[in-house]
């Protein structure tokens, strides 16, 4: 499958593209920067605590591991519909008020769990808060990306991840502390409100810029779905996505259930695994400078779909919380060069709904797809061939995925701009 650069945009997207503000680009935006990192982390921890609340929340309404995990199905819905909805949002308002709106909406619905005891309210409010969680990726990326020279895209995108990364080591131990005070709904509940005030302050703050984004058209759309850029880049995330996501969600279920730890200690070690995060993004976003977005996006999912094969078939102690920290860091090194791809891929026109598009492929497939089906075959068989039949999935992509090397370059139309493929 071809990744080529920015290929078939129509040439008034393109002129658009050179219309925009170059003279404001910074090397590093440091306050946009930490500010949309704080809200990154917010936005990813809200949904990553279900994860360690899974146990607590089996044992409540009895459910089984496939019934814990399609809970995650209504937050990658309610994803998908906020991914969609961003780039109407943006065009009407602007980046940076989507992002606010974002914020507030998944906060809103965090305090509403809280106030909710029936399972059917409860799946309702999650899909609400995908909906706000959907909302910000594409607004952030392309902010981001906008405000920043394009040589500096992977080293801010790799300082970005680090809210979702923070959010991977943090949301188990968030789990844990507040379940010392509040019941699990609480947990959920508890985290709305700095989502809410933080999202307020960053509207307030002037930071993004006002202009509204491009609105998405049914043409535009359609020439997304026909670029074989597209399908490449979309089903990369998938299958991250679903390795990352889908073993992470599940893994305090696999610690408890196959390896007998009790769950404050599988809620530690998933949390802690995720420390190598925060030093792999770094590499990966300088790697994906060096070697190229495409092979370095790559190498990282064949690295963490070995891990979660060995996840499955070498278990012990000491071996099992080593597999689970080199998985997480191979997981968390694909988004730099990955956001940094897309952002290439595709003109700032067309940036945001390009991301918003990419991102329901892989939300639906890889976020509401992957952990249902890992609870399926944990009921079935076990959580550990579960995680070693991911990894397997993971590996047979990359044989048949094949990325063309820089000669195969396409001219952004209108543009004059040739961008290599493997940046």
């Amino acid at each position: 499958m071809e990744i080529a650069t920015g290929s078939q945009q129509p040439s008034s997207q393109s002129a658009q593209a050179t219309s925009g503000p170059r003279h404001t680009r910074r090397s590093i935006p440091v306050a946009l920067l930490a500010f949309l990192g704080v809200l990154f982390f917010l936005n990813i921890a809200s949904r990553l605590v279900l994860g360690p609340l899974l146990p607590v929340i089996e044992g409540e309404f009895g459910l089984r591991h496939s019934g814990a995990g399609s809970l995650y199905f209504f937050l990658a819905a309610g994803s998908c519909v906020g991914l969609y909805l961003s780039g109407h949002v943006a065009s009407r308002l602007s980046h940076r008020a989507t992002i606010a709106v974002s914020g507030m909406t998944l906060g809103g619905a965090l305090l509403a769990i809280a106030f909710t005891p029936s399972l059917l309210g409860i799946r309702a409010e999650l899909l609400l808060l995908g909906i706000g969680a959907g909302l910000y990726l594409p607004s952030g990326v392309a902010v981001l990306t906008e405000n920043t020279h394009e040589g500096s895209w992977g080293r801010v995108l790799a300082i970005h991840e680090l809210g979702p990364n923070l959010g991977y080591i943090c949301a188990p131990l968030i789990a844990e502390l507040l379940l010392g005070f509040f019941a699990w709904q609480g947990v959920l509940g508890s985290m709305g409100v700095p989502a809410i005030l933080l999202s307020g302050a960053f509207l307030l703050s002037g930071l993004g810029g006002t202009a509204p984004a491009r609105r998405p058209g049914g043409a535009t759309i359609a020439l997304l779905a026909r670029d074989r850029s597209f399908w490449g880049v979309a089903s990369l995330f998938a299958v991250s996505i679903g390795l990352g996501l889908g073993i992470y969600s599940m893994m305090p279920l696999f610690l408890v259930n196959d390896m007998g730890m009790d769950r404050v200690h599988a809620n530690l070690i998933t949390g802690l695994s995720r420390i190598s995060g925060l030093f792999s993004v770094f590499l990966a976003g300088a790697l994906a400078d060096r070697i190229g977005r495409p092979r370095t996006a790559v190498l990282s999912l064949g690295a963490a779909g070995t891990c979660a094969i060995l996840l499955g078939v070498a278990q012990g102690p000491w071996i099992t919380p080593l597999l689970a920290f080199l998985q997480a860091a191979s997981a968390a090194s694909f988004y730099p060069a990955g956001f940094a791809l897309l952002s290439s891929v595709f003109p700032l026109p067309v940036r945001n709904l390009a991301v918003s598009m990419v991102l329901i492929v892989a939300t639906l497939f890889g976020s509401g797809g992957v952990p249902p089906l890992i609870g399926v075959l944990a009921d079935t068989v076990s959580f550990s061939f579960a995680f070693g039949a991911a990894g397997v999935a993971t590996l047979a992509f990359i044989v048949c995925f094949r990325v063309f090397p820089a000669g195969g370059t396409v001219q952004r139309a209108g543009s004059g701009e040739t961008p290599s493929a493997s940046r």
